[in-house]
């Protein structure tokens, strides 16, 4: 019975601050968090404020292409 396309996704977020910044050789590597959205309630790419460990900081983590 399941078809097509499963309504609960998979993302990833990733900082924003990070990726426009470009990776400086002092930091490690750039934040990313893996969750879960609806795509019938938030049909538009997710943003979320999360906690960066390389930018030491709560930042923008935007939805990225797998």
């Amino acid at each position: 019975m399941a078809k097509g396309k499963d309504v609960r996704a998979i993302v990833i977020l990733e900082c924003t601050s990070c990726v426009r910044n470009g990776v400086n050789k002092e930091s490690p590597g750039i934040s990313r968090y893996i969750t879960q959205r609806n795509r019938h309630n938030t049909p538009n790419r997710l943003e979320l404020r999360k906690f960066c460990p390389y930018c030491y900081k709560h930042t923008i983590h935007g939805e990225i292409k797998k």
